[in-house]
């Protein structure tokens, strides 16, 4: 199946009727909003038979990890939205100086207006209905951009949103790169881009021409540090976990490992044994081992492989894009696998010991010498993952675990640096999409004079300021 590209016309259509829709007003009321939400719930829940064959046939992604890994999510959010939505929205009273002295100080919570949401291909219904959740509950409409990597997904996203919203409020187009680039020099409210960060410098050279805000989620090598002190199996368990879900396809999955070299033995055998126990002895005819997404993904990861010594793994087949869990050791400083996201099963690892300077501290100055990562996790002694922490800088962190920091919808999820800008989730998400506009309401029965020409009252304004 391949994906056709939305008309250049109809895209400028949407974008006028979506703008026109907006100035109606008639998202301005929660009573609309949560009306939206609503829907979008029950829309979820009457194509999730639908959406999980798509994502079958285009990742081979099973029920069970799409639904954990995306469904699940993005009601959460919705429930979350429909919860809070009234208090969130509410007009809030701030504290006034005495300069202001009768005045009162409020901020209102107004909708940017119309927003772009643009989501990559490796959860392709959560990256792009969870930021529309933030869009609906903050009074916005949107153009939702799906990846043509994922067709069959894109398909019935295009279609679900299309028989419960009206275009001129809710719409999806369709296409490759052409179409992104013809929205991304469009005057929007809003842009809010899920992807590489490579791709991410475009979005935002194109947004500087018409100054639009941006919300930008990307990725990066983030690092997993094993520390002498970790549980070595309970940590082996959480890795193999993380690398695997979705095939390491995973904007936040742990990238490379920094291990101990007392511990380096220990773990690639128990690694080894929890892979075994996650996806069965025969890893290709497991029913949750996602694949790649295309040739092309394939070919660049199995590369990779190539470039060390294999520890652990290493089969692959092209014909069904597979690529088995895969440790590898002795790389190249040079190796691309070292400085290229890998988003895929293969897992270099990088050995240090506590000759010369200690093992804390050479992880640390190799995170820091590198360019901001998504994530950061440690497997150790507590209060030492809290000192790495200090020392570095991530978008989100786990003591002890992987990826589990992005389920907790209280906590921010967003980059930093070379990584991303912005944050969502939960009232972050509201934020994201939301202006906050300050007011001073100002007294009219009197009016202090120290503010006006010619400053008569200088000096004793001066003591107050």
């Amino acid at each position: 199946m391949k994906v056709s590209n939305t008309p250049a016309e109809q895209i400028n259509q949407l974008f006028i009727s979506q703008k026109n829709f907006f100035n109606k007003e008639m998202t301005l009321t929660v009573g609309f909003r949560k009306k939206q939400l609503k829907l979008l719930l029950e829309a979820i829940n009457q194509y999730e038979k639908e959406l999980s064959e798509a994502i079958w046939e285009d990742l081979h992604k099973s029920y069970e990890e799409f639904y954990l890994t995306e469904l699940s999510i993005v009601k959460s959010e919705i429930k979350e939205a429909l919860k809070n939505i009234r208090c969130w929205t509410k007009r809030e009273r701030h504290k006034t100086p005495i300069t202001l002295f009768g005045s009162r100080s409020y901020v209102v919570k107004e909708p940017l207006g119309c927003a772009l949401i643009v989501a990559p291909w490796n959860y392709p219904v959560q990256l792009l209905l969870n930021p529309l959740v933030g869009a609906i509950a903050a009074g916005c409409t949107a153009i939702l951009k799906p990846s043509p990597y994922v067709p069959n997904v894109s398909a019935v996203i295009g279609k679900m949103v299309k028989n419960i919203f009206s275009e001129e409020y809710i719409a999806v187009v369709q296409g490759n790169r052409e179409v992104n680039k013809q929205l991304f020099s469009m005057s929007f409210d809003i842009i809010f881009f899920t992807g590489s960060p490579a791709l991410a410098k475009q979005v935002a050279a194109a947004a500087a021409e018409n100054l639009v805000p941006l919300v930008l989620e990307l990725g990066g090598k983030s690092p997993c540090i094993i520390d002498k002190s970790a549980n070595i199996k309970l940590a082996a368990r959480r890795c193999a976990w993380g690398k695997t879900v979705n095939a390491g396809q995973t904007c936040v999955a742990p990238d490379y490992l920094l291990i101990h070299q007392e511990v380096k033995d220990e773990f690639i055998k128990e690694f080894a044994l929890s892979i075994s126990k996650l996806h069965g002895q025969e890893i290709k005819e497991s029913g949750h081992y996602v694949r790649m997404v295309n040739d092309n993904a394939f070919e660049r990861v199995s590369e990779y492989i190539g470039e060390g010594h294999i520890l652990y793994g290493g089969e692959t087949d092209a014909a069904q894009r597979f690529i088995e869990p895969t440790l590898i050791d002795d790389i190249n400083d040079e190796a691309k696998v070292l400085h290229t996201e890998i988003f895929g099963p293969v897992f270099p690892v990088i050995t240090f010991d506590d000759n010369g300077s200690t093992f804390k501290d050479k992880v640390v100055k190799y995170i820091t010498q590198r360019e901001k990562p998504l994530a950061l996790y440690y497997f150790g002694d507590e209060s030492v993952g809290w000192e790495i922490i200090r020392r570095t800088s991530a978008g989100g962190s786990c003591l002890n675990d992987t990826i589990m920091h992005v389920a907790n919808a209280h906590l921010p999820f967003g980059g930093v640096g070379n990584s991303g800008m912005g944050h969502y989730h939960g009232k972050l998400s509201f934020d994201a999409f939301t202006h906050r506009r300050a007011i001073i309401a100002a007294p009219t029965l009197f009016d202090l004079p120290f503010r006006y020409m010619p400053y008569k009252f200088f000096k004793l304004a001066k003591r107050f300021l």
